[in-house]
């Protein structure tokens, strides 16, 4: 299944797939999946939404997602409504805000199947809502969501901080970059648009913005540019669906 609706897969090379196949059993069996509004949520969908969250833990650990319970499957996107913060300091809006996904402190992952299945699909686009919001729940995992995930090698992470820090302001201030513009909005979508172009446009993200790749390709312990070779390769993959 994965073969055919997930061209990264191909990508990977056959430890990769070993053990994340391993990874995938162990998150389908751990983790719950609900579905939302009688979605009717299939084991092909498990599958794929597992591995897509699994290939950001391939060398961290299932132990990153310990604070992963429930993942619920809407059909699209979904509309929240009501107060909510805009992510500038002190503002608040009351506008209908439409997402595709959402990681919820200490609380379940919302996940839209339409969005999840065409990022999978087509893995070189530079989105993708399933990394976006795992990566949040990384975030989470020491009890703030500042945009720094757990790391234990301090030289790591000074380097970390100091680099994100002056990346986040570049983005603030317009400067072109592979991020979209989302990542401005504070330290924690910074890291979670962050992760999204590093594990599907990292070539890219690699020549443009090298020092934030080397951080990203230390946390994460992984290469991902290397998969990307030769160019386009994986995108004419997905091309056509």
């Amino acid at each position: 299944m994965l073969s055919s609706r997930w061209p990264l897969w191909k990508a990977l090379t056959d430890d990769e797939r070993e053990r994340m196949e391993r990874l995938i059993k162990e998150f389908i069996a751990d983790k719950r999946f609900e579905s939302a509004k009688d979605f009717d949520v299939t084991d092909a969908m498990r599958v794929l939404i597992a591995a897509q969250a699994c290939l950001l833990v391939l060398e961290l650990g299932m132990e990153y997602y310990q604070g992963v319970g429930t993942i619920i499957v809407h059909r699209s996107t979904v509309v929240l409504r009501g107060p909510r913060a805009t992510g500038t300091a002190g503002l608040m809006s009351n506008d209908p805000f439409p997402i595709d996904g959402q990681a919820h402190y200490g609380g379940p992952l919302i996940i839209a199947w339409d969005a999840a299945s065409y990022d999978g699909r087509h893995p070189a686009r530079g989105l993708n809502v399933v990394y976006h919001e795992f990566a949040h729940k990384l975030d989470m995992l020491d009890g703030t969501i500042d945009g720094t995930p757990p790391i234990t090698d301090e030289e790591l992470r000074r380097r970390w901080i100091e680099v994100c820090t002056h990346e986040l302001k570049a983005l603030r201030r317009g400067e072109e970059s592979p991020l979209r513009a989302y990542g401005a909005e504070n330290p924690g979508e910074f890291f979670a648009v962050a992760t999204e172009v590093f594990f599907s446009r990292p070539v890219e993200l690699q020549t443009e913005r090298p020092a934030l790749y080397e951080v990203l390709a230390e946390f994460y312990g992984q290469d991902p540019a290397a998969r990307f070779a030769p160019p386009d390769a994986i995108a004419n993959a997905g091309a056509g669906d």
